[in-house]
């Protein structure tokens, strides 16, 4: 991967390494390498190994964090469903710069109205790898995505691996993107 650009950290910075996915602490004033800025999140180079920055983290990197979704109070069951998928669309694996619905990892997106009025949103995914040490990372961050969307109460989301995921999942233009097509 591609350094974009050279960044010194402003603060102290949670990150995830890539692919163990184990969390850590890079220190403020570290050089760091901006490698991904994709859906918010981002991933860089430090010390010769990738991390993942969360979006909430963005400041760190002397990035503006992502505003969050907006919908009108009076809404359609459709215009959130759209919005839901919209944030998913926002969703990354640092290594791969296709967002996870492009790359075919919902299976499955319910969205229904609960007792209150609000809405309860069930999500099935996988990863493209069964190992891959991402992949609670990656299913938080379409957690946290979807309950930020207005009227979304309770969210959750199930890595699964039946079926298999395999590349004809893909959106054609992820295929092209990719150069499987």
């Amino acid at each position: 991967m591609q350094v974009q650009e050279m960044i010194k950290l402003t603060r102290d910075c949670p990150a995830v390494a890539v692919p163990a996915g184990q969390r850590v602490m890079i220190g403020e004033g570290a050089e760091v390498g901006l490698v991904q800025a994709l859906g918010g999140s981002y991933t860089i180079t430090a010390q010769g190994r990738l991390f993942r920055v969360d979006a909430k983290d963005a400041d760190a990197l002397g990035k503006e964090p992502t505003p969050r979704p907006e919908l009108p109070e009076d809404a359609s069951d459709e215009e959130v469903e759209e919005l839901i998928w919209d944030q998913m669309r926002g969703c990354y694996d640092p290594e791969i710069p296709i967002n996870i619905v492009d790359l075919g990892l919902i299976y499955r997106c319910e969205v229904q109205r609960n007792a209150h009025g609000g809405r309860t949103v069930d999500i099935d995914m996988t990863l493209t790898a069964p190992g891959c040490g991402m992949g609670n990372v990656i299913a938080t961050d379409v957690w946290q995505r979807v309950m930020e969307v207005p009227t979304v109460e309770e969210a959750t989301v199930e890595v699964v691996f039946d079926p298999p995921w395999d590349a004809s999942r893909m959106t054609e233009a992820a295929r092209l993107q990719t150069g499987m097509f």
